[in-house]
């Protein structure tokens, strides 16, 4: 499960509504998301999820609905789905009995869709459609599976997400380490292991400029020097920076900000 540790999230940060809660919640229940947001009955969301779950969401409480991550078939130390976060949380593999997992990602309606019995199968598919693109479903057609923060098999977590039971490690970047020490404190009293992965940082030079376009890449500039994620996440928190550059920027970071 990613998400981005120091962005806003109300008047907190995103992970102190985490650690403040004890629970990993969906768009439904915070209005905030990495990706689309379209958590509304008769939405984008709603549609989508009411084929890929038969219906059973339809009339649920928001709280009931499922979380969203991604199997880390690769097994990277950077995460499944880094598109949407610089940390996640990795989870206890009980977890897998109660999750549903699909490919491609949900909002392009896969036809590929299942509980682990089908996992062997998914990664086969994903790992295969980098190389075919006419496995993709035809509303995916055009989704660049060359960019490796299109790769993954995405992960639906069933009956809830708790952190004490549910949560093995959360797995942070280095930058924000210093940055979240009362948060991490919290979760770390939990019985989760606090880890890091080997970290990102990206100049403004190392962006391709065709990639997220023009936009980033003068915000990276105006930063200055190397933007790590904790740093984007100041510039997030400022609110003197337009949203959706911020998120640009991190795609440019977790596309050619890998320190390994």
């Amino acid at each position: 499960m990613h998400f981005h540790p120091g962005w806003p999230h109300g008047d907190r940060t995103v992970i102190e509504a985490i650690a403040r809660d004890g629970a990993y919640r969906s768009q439904w229940v915070t209005g905030t998301s990495n990706g689309g947001l379209t958590a509304a009955p008769g939405g984008h969301r709603w549609l989508w999820e009411s084929r890929l779950f038969a219906g059973r969401y339809d009339d649920a409480d928001p709280g009931a609905r499922p979380v969203y991550g991604a199997w880390n078939r690769h097994d990277d130390p950077y995460g499944a789905s880094p598109r949407f976060g610089s940390a996640y949380l990795r989870l206890r593999s009980e977890a897998v009995a109660r999750s549903t997992f699909c490919w491609p990602d949900s909002v392009y309606e896969p036809r590929a869709i299942g509980g682990a019995e089908k996992l062997e199968e998914l990664c086969r598919l994903a790992d295969a459609g980098r190389l075919d693109p006419h496995l993709l479903p035809a509303t995916a057609a055009d989704l660049p599976l060359d960019d490796p923060l299109n790769d993954y098999v995405e992960a639906h977590v069933h009956d809830g997400l708790d952190l004490g039971s549910d949560v093995e490690a959360l797995v942070v970047d280095p930058s924000d380490l210093d940055e979240h020490t009362g948060s991490l404190a919290a979760l770390g009293a939990l019985g989760i292991r606090v880890e890091t992965h080997p970290g990102y940082e990206v100049d403004a030079a190392d962006i391709a400029e065709d990639y997220r376009g023009e936009v980033p890449v003068r915000l990276a500039r105006r930063l200055g020097g190397g933007v790590t994620p904790a740093r984007l996440a100041a510039a997030a928190l400022s609110g003197e920076h337009d949203p959706q550059a911020v998120k640009w920027l991190w795609h440019c970071l977790a596309r050619f900000g890998r320190a390994v």
